[in-house]
């Protein structure tokens, strides 16, 4: 498996839709066996969709991304896993462990829901 996380100096990146780069991480019994980064050249919600895709990500692990760019990632078939927020390597760990979910790595305002997760917005609307 592959995953990608949108990263600035060590940490998630706040805003996917503007994010420079990401680190493709390849991932193999439960283990990471290979790490690179990779710079992002398009805005364009569909042409970053495909860059992701055709680096081979199936899951991105972001902080907040636009409803364009969520829709873009799911029609290019990449799972997204929004919202976080802290350090790689704790978010490598917790994703490896299963945990990602846990609450801690969460953007603060967001909680995790029984079926998805939900975060405040600045007008207070769901």
């Amino acid at each position: 498996m592959r995953i990608a996380i949108a990263h600035c100096q060590g940490r998630v990146s706040p805003v996917f839709d503007f994010s420079n780069d990401i680190y493709l991480i390849d991932i193999q019994d439960g283990r990471e066996v290979h790490r690179e980064v990779r710079g992002l050249i398009s805005r364009d919600p569909f042409q970053r969709a495909r860059e992701i895709m055709m680096l081979g990500a199936e899951v991105l692990i972001c902080g907040a991304l636009s409803r364009h760019m969520h829709m873009a990632l799911a029609g290019a078939g990449i799972k997204t896993e929004g919202f976080i927020c802290g350090d790689t390597e704790d978010v490598i760990s917790a994703f490896l462990q299963g945990t990602l979910d846990d609450g801690r790595l969460l953007m603060p305002g967001c909680s995790v829901g029984r079926s998805r997760r939900r975060c405040r917005n600045r007008r207070g609307r769901g």
